[in-house]
């Protein structure tokens, strides 16, 4: 199993900072803003109560369950029951959760690329196989819906992806998910997980979810948390709406594993999960504007490219002009751009999108403009062959 490449980044950022360097870190896919002040104070409330300090369901409580199922009627049209909805210390361990319960030494896993760094990992663990669907800056990187149908073979089990997109900010249509579940629907058995961490961060339109389609329901995990849009990162909360077979199964994972996640946390869940969605409105706009921001400083960076993301927090550009002298891959850039600019991305190889890198927008305007001028200078002065 190879290391996260965000958190190596991330790791090598902190490592150089405690020894004295000037860093911009846009590698973490981290908001830098304060959590809701409605999730501290549930937080200080659950302590205060001192009734939550023992080992939690597996599954989590049930009346956060009961709110989660509320919050997918509300926001996204799905109609998971309680007993459909589980709970786990991040989305992250949702995910792998799900896969280790439906797929195995054998199976196939289709991911449409570029993908988040650890879908293949997480695939790989199972002794499953992930088969990559990829995609070109001018797609807008998301592959076509029939590139993806080709994909396809009685081995597949399942569908992971996300949107809106974690490296590139694509968001797929209500078009392309009809298309998409209507290939789907051509297979029985196979299931899809959606990933939508980011549903609250969608610049044009608004988030759509694969299960509201007519047939996708019984056949859609659909996986959510508070890191992205509450800034609860620390926190680790994150959970699935899915068939009641798929939650039993992945019950029996989370039990060997970690049990029931941390009780407190709960708690902050459940004031999040409950709350008015138009209270994370401003936060659309915070990222809107820094992502014109960066854009708009990367336009000077000689030679990258870049589409328009459309939601989330980062943009991939296209860096194939600087891949010249020593710098052979984006990994080799990513790693002198840190040294020598002083600015930590991520190198898009590790999320499927060879010669791109990942830059988080999570961050100040200030540090953006800084990180983009930085840039922009550092690759002015590479070599040119």
């Amino acid at each position: 199993m190879t290391e996260s490449a965000t958190l190596k980044m991330a790791q090598k950022s902190r490592e150089m900072r405690a020894a004295g360097k000037d860093i911009v870190d846009l590698s973490l896919g981290e908001p830098d803003q304060d959590p809701p002040a409605f999730a501290i104070e549930a937080a200080q409330q659950a302590i205060g109560e001192n009734k939550w300090n023992k080992y939690p369901p597996v599954m989590g409580y049930m009346d956060l369950r009961a709110a989660i199922s509320e919050k997918f009627k509300r926001d996204n049209g799905l109609h998971y029951a309680p007993e459909e909805v589980m709970v786990s210390t991040g989305a992250k361990q949702s995910i792998m959760n799900v896969i280790i319960a439906l797929a195995g030494p054998g199976d196939e896993v289709v991911i449409p690329a570029p993908f988040w760094v650890s879908y293949a990992e997480q695939v790989r663990f199972t002794g499953a196989t992930p088969v990559f669907v990829p995609s070109t800056l001018e797609e807008d990187y998301k592959p076509p819906i029939h590139r993806i149908a080709k994909a396809i073979t009685p081995r597949t089990r399942v569908l992971l992806y996300s949107s809106p997109t974690n490296p590139s900010g694509s968001v797929l249509t209500q078009a392309e998910l009809e298309e998409l579940a209507a290939v789907v629907l051509k297979w029985p058995g196979l299931m899809v997980i959606s990933d939508e961490i980011y549903e609250h961060i969608v610049f044009d339109g608004t988030h759509r979810s694969i299960g509201a389609i007519p047939g996708m329901l019984e056949r859609t995990i659909t996986v959510n948390g508070l890191s992205k849009a509450f800034a609860l990162t620390g926190w680790r909360i994150g959970y699935i709406g899915a068939p009641k077979a798929v939650v039993q199964a992945a019950n029996k994972v989370q039990g060997q594993f970690t049990s029931g996640a941390n009780g407190i946390a709960q708690r902050v869940a459940k004031a999040c999960v409950e709350a008015d969605p138009a209270l994370l409105h401003g936060l659309r706009e915070v990222y809107l504007r820094r992502r014109d921001l960066v854009l708009e400083g990367l336009a000077h960076v000689p030679g990258w490219r870049c589409n328009k993301p459309q939601g989330a927090f980062y943009v991939l550009p296209d860096v194939s002009a600087s891949l010249t002298g020593k710098l052979r891959t984006s990994a080799d850039l990513a790693l002198h751009l840190v040294e020598h600019a002083g600015v930590s991305l991520v190198d898009g190889d590790s999320f499927g999108a060879p010669n791109t890198v990942r830059l988080s927008y999570a961050t100040s305007d200030a540090l953006i403009a800084e990180a983009t001028k930085r840039l922009a200078e550092a690759v002015a002065g590479l070599p040119k062959n």
